[in-house]
């Protein structure tokens, strides 16, 4: 599990054109962000989201939750593998699980968080889609607002999930 940013700002990179020609890439002057907090299905590699405009405690705590109840309903155990990002063992995040505790929600107990060893991004493959993401939405865009450019980010992963869904198990 791990958050990325969506910037309005476009990255700028390698684009292919016609020889001659250039490439115009507009930048809207003031960036404006959006936060997409994403878990990656061990098994299927599928990626679930959630999204918000402020990248705090209450996007990890609306993923948690989301996995439990709308993605993996039945499952008994749900293991989530981290990085050391604040919000994932903040103070909210800590009153919320121990809320849904004592409330006796039994689906509380079916998630165990994992932390990795700071500094190693070369073992977290959900890096891997964030930057597939960027590479193939976020680079040269031109979209003019954060709206616009959700859009092609919601295809973008859900043709990624749908394209899983064809390959052969």
């Amino acid at each position: 599990m791990d958050e990325v940013d969506i910037h309005l700002n476009p990255k700028i990179g390698r684009d292919w054109m016609p020889f001659g020609v250039q490439k115009m890439v507009l930048t809207p002057g003031k960036n404006k962000k959006h936060y997409l907090a994403g878990a990656l299905n061990a098994r299927t590699d599928e990626l679930s989201y959630v999204e918000s405009d402020h990248k705090d405690s209450y996007l990890f705590i609306d993923q948690l939750w989301t996995l439990v109840e709308r993605d993996y309903p039945d499952a008994s155990r749900i293991h989530l593998i981290l990085d050391n990002y604040s919000i994932h063992c903040s103070k909210l995040t800590q009153l919320a699980r121990d809320a849904r505790c004592a409330m006796r929600d039994a689906r509380c107990d079916r998630i165990t968080l994992h932390f990795l060893p700071p500094y190693c991004p070369q073992h977290y493959r959900i890096e891997r889609v964030w930057k597939d993401l960027h590479a193939n939405v976020m680079r040269n865009h031109t979209c003019t607002s954060i709206e616009e450019l959700l859009d092609p980010v919601s295809t973008y992963i859900e043709a990624r999930n749908r394209k899983l869904e064809t390959i052969p198990a």
